[in-house]
Formats: structure tokens, C-alpha cells, sequence
């Protein structure tokens, strides 16, 4: 808890007063692993908790919502992926299989094999009526915003818009169509770039140069993603001219994030320091642990198709190594910092880094005094 002498003021509340809650802290909304009960932990101790919905058919987002509204009447945030589904290409597809061929090989599989569809659900019609249903007190998009049409119903609910920038341009951008606040993701974040007016990997920029440079480009507030693991990074972000932070990697360590056991296991090793941006798993940009099939695929190939259909061919080569005890072919999504998280429940980890920051902030304002 925070101490007495110390007082729960942050130095830029526009966040808090924009979505209504207690500490400028956005869980990330990270596909996967983040169901009901880790947003809900995170609204009740005064943070935005934020539900992916990518990977959830409507069915499962109507329950999840419905968990969420029973369990807390606070605000909450509902994010969805706003990319075009690519046209399938056959000869990607060939190219890519025939890369992955050893690999079946190796473990037993039919190279030829029918594989399952990857697939991640675009924000459409159905699910902006969803929203209009739900009235959530945010959305959020990623990979840009969806088409003006049905970004203004969602906008008529009375939502915050959020989406993330990569680029101060497309920070800019984001502004001009109405975004209510702008996440500037820093390369050193987790899981999928949010980029979507350059794929050009080799320019993307680190928080701490990208997050004073949005402030200054924006008028909206910024929060700042991307390498903020502890109380240290919140400072900074604020230094930087940040107006909150969303944090993703710190809350995997959560017993609420639901991922695989050998995911938790590389979370907790030495080779969590070795990160990568790669495609070979979506055919989209996103940072994980460096692990077999990134180092000898990729990390970055042209050969993995579009996003999301790469994903498809890797599903048995996880499976049968899964099985076998092996990560060599799991997506083991992490940020740059994940050695500073430490293992505790979400609501107790979002306290404490609002604790712990507004500490930090307190002494460092009665040192320049």
C-alpha cells in the first residue's frame, strides 16, 4: 500500500479522468492469454483492465463481457484487431510449407497434411453491434482503426477510442480520425507490432524516443507501451510527457495469464533476455523469445505468409513438439524487460506498481524542491 506521507497524486491525470479510474495503468491487452478475470482484477484495483477479443468468436466475447459485468461495475476497456484479412496466395502458402517440410519430417508428420486455419478476427458489423450492445467505457484497435463507418457508431456509444502508434506519423494520424488517447508502442514492447502505415521493421523506434516525440506531435494523451516492466519505467514515462502507461509483459507473470506451461517456464529463464521481432508465427512483426524455428526461419522472413494465415502450418509443429516437452515452435511472447517482472496476482501487481511509481514520482519531485 501506498504510504501515508505519500500522496496518491500523479503528476498528469488526463488518463485517469478521460477513462475513469483510480491509476493511469492499461493492462495490455494481449490476445491469448487474457481472459475475464485478469481485466476484472485489474478494474477493481483501480486500473483499466482491457479484454482481447481477436481470438474469440462473439459467443465467447458475449460471456466473457457478461463475466466481466457481473463482477465489477468499473470501467474497462474492449480491444480489437483492425487489420484486412489478406487474399490467400498459393504460392506463399507452397513456399512456406516447403520451408517447414524438414521440420514435419523431423517429428513424425506428414509434410502434406492438412493444416487448421489461423485466423484473427477483424473488428466488422457484428461486432461493433456487439459494442453498441455492451456500451464498454474504451475500445481500443490495433494495427490502425477501422473504416469510418463503423468507428462512428463506436464512437456514439460514448467509448474512449484508443488505438496504437509505432511512428509519430501515425500517431498524427490516429489523432486526425478522433482517437480520444494514443498508445505509443515502443519497439522494446511484446507480442505484435502495432504499426500500420510502414512495415519497414529496420526504422521502428524505442519508447524513450518515441514517447516525447508523440507528446509533442498530439494534443490527445499519450500512454506510453513498450519496456515499462516496474515503477522505474512508469517515472520515466512519465518524465517523457506520458500521460499513463500500458503494461503487458509484467502481467503474463500473473497466475490469471493464461498461457502454456512451457511459456511460463522461458518467462522465468535466462534466454528471457534474448528477444526478437519476427513473423515466422502470424506473418505479422511481434517480439518474443528468441527460440529454434525464429532463429532458423527467420526472425524475419518473406516467405511466411500474410498475416494472420503463417500461423496455420506451425499449428502441428507446436502440438507434436508441445507435446514432447519442447517450445522450439511456440510463439513465446515477451518484452525487453521481462526481467524485472515479478510473480504475483494482477490486482496486487497493479497496485503495487501505482504504489511504487507514485513513490518514485513523490521523491523525485521533493529532490528537485
Amino acid at each position: 500500500m501506498l504510504p501515508a506521507k505519500w500522496p496518491a497524486k500523479w503528476p498528469d491525470r488526463r488518463i485517469q479522468d478521460l477513462f475513469g479510474v483510480e491509476h493511469p495503468i492499461v493492462q495490455a491487452p494481449m490476445a491469448g492469454p487474457v481472459f475475464s478475470d485478469m481485466v476484472v482484477a485489474v478494474a477493481e484495483a483501480g486500473g483499466l483492465g482491457s479484454l482481447p477479443c481477436a481470438l474469440m468468436d462473439e459467443e465467447r466475447i458475449r460471456a466473457e463481457l457478461g463475466v466481466i459485468r457481473q463482477r465489477t461495475d468499473r470501467p474497462f476497456n474492449v480491444n480489437f484487431f483492425s487489420h484486412t484479412p489478406p487474399a490467400f496466395d498459393p504460392a506463399r502458402e507452397a513456399r512456406w510449407r516447403e520451408k517447414l517440410r524438414p521440420y514435419y519430417v523431423e517429428l513424425g508428420l506428414d509434410p502434406d497434411m492438412d493444416a487448421p486455419a489461423s485466423n484473427r478476427t477483424p473488428f466488422d458489423a457484428a461486432l461493433c453491434a456487439l459494442v453498441e450492445e455492451v456500451r464498454p467505457a474504451v475500445v481500443s484497435f490495433h494495427f490502425g482503426l477501422p473504416e469510418k463507418a463503423l468507428l462512428d457508431r463506436v464512437k456514439a456509444t460514448g467509448a474512449k477510442i484508443v488505438s496504437s502508434a509505432t511512428t509519430v506519423a501515425e500517431a498524427v494520424w490516429l489523432e486526425s480520425q478522433g482517437c480520444d488517447a494514443i498508445v505509443a508502442q515502443g519497439a522494446e514492447a511484446g507480442g505484435h507490432r502495432g504499426n500500420f502505415l510502414s512495415d519497414d521493421m529496420a526504422t521502428q523506434v524505442g519508447t524513450f524516443s518515441l514517447v516525447p516525440q508523440v507528446v509533442d506531435a498530439v494534443t490527445v494523451p499519450v500512454i506510453a507501451a513498450g519496456g515499462i516492466t516496474d515503477a522505474r519505467g512508469i517515472a520515466a514515462a512519465f518524465a517523457l510527457g506520458a500521460a499513463g502507461v500500458q503494461v503487458g509483459t509484467a502481467y503474463l507473470y500473473t497466475p490469471e495469464a493464461r498461457i502454456a506451461p512451457l511459456h511460463r517456464e522461458a518467462l522465468r529463464g535466462d534466454r528471457v533476455t534474448e528477444t526478437a521481432l519476427t513473423n515466422v508465427f502470424t506473418g505479422r512483426p511481434a517480439r518474443g523469445i528468441v527460440n529454434r524455428i525464429m532463429r532458423e526461419a527467420g526472425p524475419l522472413t518473406d516467405d511466411a505468409p500474410a498475416f494472420p494465415l503463417a500461423g496455420g502450418a506451425l499449428a502441428p509443429l507446436r502440438a507434436a513438439s508441445e507435446k514432447a516437452g519442447s517450445g522450439d515452435f511456440m510463439s513465446l511472447w515477451a518484452g525487453q524487460s521481462a526481467r524485472l517482472a515479478r510473480e504475483m496476482g494482477a490486482a496486487e501487481l497493479t497496485r503495487t506498481l501505482a504504489a511504487e511509481a507514485l513513490a518514485r514520482l513523490r521523491h523525485q519531485a521533493v529532490t528537485k524542491a
